[in-house]
């Protein structure tokens, strides 16, 4: 079924582009016209730009900012979300496997944070279905930051800097981990990055793509990325098998590359994850799911042969990178917040256990 659908998306990408844009190879020719043709582009409404965060509570986002840059809610006291997530690296930690507890090898590639509001669901089997949800897991996951709720609550309780800003975003009552997920949940929802140059160009801006680019959007979508990609986020809307045409043979141990499987527990979902979002892809390798590939050039390679069954020739290779440096938009920025101090009843961390 997954064949036979990229397939006949492909081929209706390229009866439609046929119908209204010249072919790929003639776009250096003249594009200085095609720039300004996203309006008539027949793939435009698959598309849209990334928006600036809306009704976002700024108190509880602050708060969030707060504990996502806080180690202290690790076992180690040495890590934190930005550990895995690093707001100065594309909100990923640019590792094949992100490091935990003890320097423990993680068993999957760390996704960017980045506009990860815009994602179906959280983790690359999707098990957690809102960032709030997610929020929670790496906190009491043994191979991440290896504590427990119940002690990441006594520390933020233990800490009076903490108790007062809980107390003016959510009201008197104790500290519980539905706020601190929330608060979580809240700041990483600020994490968007818009007005990259492709951006630009749906909204109508003209020159801000070179040739190259629009030629290698061009393919991306008549050779059928597309079906896949789509959406603000250029993914991170559906799951999809990794290896439609060829097998993928992974670097990650068997367990994770079940993938979807192990959520759903449905042998159709064997080897499935979420679709990656394409944004900001030139900041967040290395690729796929356990971090295999480390240049865009192979990524692309590899994708068109698993996934559609074609062999880009160097020329559309380096169209399509073009493409995905163009999804580059502007990075959040993030002001490192000072931590309230301990107190003399806080847990101390404890990193060579």
């Amino acid at each position: 079924m997954q064949v036979k659908l990229k397939a006949a998306v492909a081929a209706a990408a390229v009866v439609v582009a046929g119908a209204a844009w010249v072919g790929v190879s003639a776009v250096g020719t003249f594009a200085s016209s095609a720039v300004a043709a996203a309006t008539d582009d027949p793939f435009r409404h698959l598309y849209e730009p990334i928006r600036p965060p809306q009704n976002i509570n700024l108190g509880k986002a602050d708060l969030g900012r707060h504990l996502f840059f806080d180690p202290r809610l690790s076992r180690s006291g040495f890590i934190s979300c930005l550990s895995c997530h690093n707001v100065a690296r594309g909100g990923s930690d640019n590792l094949q496997f992100s490091i935990g507890h003890g320097w423990q090898r993680g068993p999957i590639n760390s996704p960017t944070v980045f506009n990860a509001a815009l994602n179906i669901a959280q983790f690359w089997d999707g098990r957690a279905a809102t960032l709030r949800e997610q929020a929670g897991g790496p906190i009491a996951n043994p191979g991440e930051m290896a504590f427990t709720h119940e002690l990441a609550l006594e520390v933020l309780q233990s800490i009076p800097g903490y108790v007062h800003r809980f107390q003016l975003v959510y009201g008197p009552g104790p500290i519980t981990m539905d706020k601190v997920t929330s608060a979580l949940a809240e700041f990483q929802t600020t994490l968007v990055t818009p007005n990259s140059r492709f951006d630009q160009w749906l909204l109508g801006a003209q020159n801000v793509l070179t040739g190259d680019e629009i030629a290698g959007y061009r393919l991306f979508n008549t050779s059928g990325c597309v079906a896949c990609h789509n959406g603000p986020n250029l993914g991170g809307r559906a799951f999809q098998k990794m290896g439609v045409v060829e097998p993928y043979r992974s670097a990650s141990p068997d367990g994770v590359t079940q993938g979807r499987m192990a959520v759903t527990g449905r042998d159709a979902d064997r080897f499935n994850f979420k679709v990656p979002t394409l944004r900001n892809v030139e900041l967040t390798y290395p690729y796929f799911h356990d971090g295999a590939v480390n240049t865009l050039t192979e990524a692309v390679d590899i994708m068109a042969r698993l996934q559609l069954g074609r062999s880009y020739t160097p020329q559309e290779n380096a169209q399509i990178v073009a493409f995905l440096r163009s999804l580059t938009g502007e990075q959040p920025r993030v002001e490192v917040p000072h931590l309230p101090p301990s107190s003399d009843t806080t847990l101390r961390p404890r990193p060579f256990d």
